[in-house]
């Protein structure tokens, strides 16, 4: 498309004690941004987490995976489409896949040497090549059975018809360029909006059956943590997502229940031992026909929430900035609609920068019939 619409996604959200997204030594993630150690969570961790809980709304037999396993699986819907022993199957699999040129793994040989994301569907469209001549062709010797495939073009196959997960969140393949998705997704490294520092919990855990005589731990151990306000972005290209798709009900769909989902995930570290899963004080989307625009910068200086608190701060330091950025660079966006916890001080600005606010619901709702519009005719009324 030659139009372009951007969605941008603003989140402010708290988290209580947690370690969401730590590092090779066990410690929460951080960085320094405007002077001050922050939280911060990776955008590959919230990007898996939001793909996590887009795919809960796909059925299994539609979703898409990620795994070096593309051998495996696809050996396991021929046998189970054409009845073939696993032995014969495999070998189908492996002279379908061979054109590919997909370099094996150095330590396990029925395996990718990398991850490759695609959709379950596309290996049903894959074994569809051959579905009625799949007994004749186990039959034939390896140069025959190249042969006979030579035509069979699988790489189109992984390049249309993509899964809503992989127009979404793109893919990308070294060896293969031809098999690459340009991502309709951006998401942005989550950061706390104020200075955090890293605490220690130190646990000890009982042994049940140790008489009361014996005192003592039957083990001990310590967690690194953090509490943080966060802020989180992301952009969706939603002209990137309809070429992805080339459906423009599906892309208006796709689009509403990524909002949902962004929204509503959380990283799963620790969460047995913190239980932080919590919902945003706010959620501001912007759609925009310029270009995407963080609101990060909002946060340069830290929030200190001596007053009303830095949740509550940080939703009027936002509406603050977005206000400021569209009239210095003229840039403010063709609607924005919000949903954010009502406000004890600053209800005014945040208001006019987001309008009032809408009940998530109504918010989903709005953002699907607004897309829908724009891929109809080329606008947002």
């Amino acid at each position: 498309m030659n139009q372009r619409l951007y969605l941008d996604l603003n989140i402010v959200q708290t988290v209580p004690p947690s370690n969401l997204n730590r590092d090779d030594a066990g410690t929460p993630k951080h960085a320094t941004y405007g002077g001050v150690r922050r939280a911060r969570v990776s955008s590959q961790a919230w990007k898996r987490a939001a793909r996590m809980e887009f795919a809960r709304s796909v059925p299994e037999a539609d979703r898409a995976t990620r795994t070096k396993k593309i051998l495996e699986l696809l050996t396991a819907r021929i046998e189970a489409r054409t009845g073939l022993a696993t032995e014969a199957s495999q070998r189908l699999a492996a002279a379908l896949l061979e054109p590919l040129g997909i370099k094996k793994s150095a330590k396990k040989e029925e395996q990718s040497a990398y991850l490759l994301f695609f959709g379950r569907p596309q290996l049903d469209s894959i074994v569809d090549l051959i579905d009625d001549r799949a007994t004749e062709l186990a039959e034939l010797g390896d140069k025959a059975l190249q042969e006979a495939l030579k035509d069979l073009d699988v790489r189109e196959v992984l390049r249309t018809r993509h899964p809503a997960e992989v127009a979404l969140f793109g893919r990308m393949v070294a060896d293969l360029p031809r098999l690459n998705v340009d991502a309709a997704v951006q998401v942005a490294h989550a950061l706390s909006t104020h200075p955090v520092t890293t605490e220690f919990d130190y646990y000890t855990a009982v042994d049940d059956e140790n008489p009361d005589e014996e005192t003592g731990a039957g083990m001990i151990g310590r967690v690194e943590f953090n509490a943080a306000t966060l802020y989180r972005y992301a952009t969706v290209g939603v002209h990137q997502l309809r070429d992805n798709l080339s459906d423009d009900a599906e892309t208006a769909r796709t689009v509403r229940r990524f909002v949902e989902s962004f929204a509503l995930s959380m990283p799963t570290g620790h969460q047995n031992s913190f239980a932080h899963r919590t919902v945003p004080h706010m959620l501001v989307a912007c759609l925009r026909t310029d270009q995407p625009v963080n609101l990060v910068s909002a946060f340069e200086k830290p929030v200190l929430g001596q007053v009303s608190g830095i949740a509550e701060q940080s939703m009027v330091k936002l509406a603050e900035e977005a206000t400021q950025m569209s009239g210095t660079w003229g840039m403010a966006p063709q609607l924005t609609l919000a949903t954010y916890a009502p406000l004890s001080e600053g209800a005014d600005k945040v208001r006019e920068a987001f309008n009032a606010s809408l009940a998530f619901p109504d918010l989903l709702d709005r953002v699907h019939g607004l897309v829908e519009n724009w891929l109809r005719n080329g606008s947002l009324q």
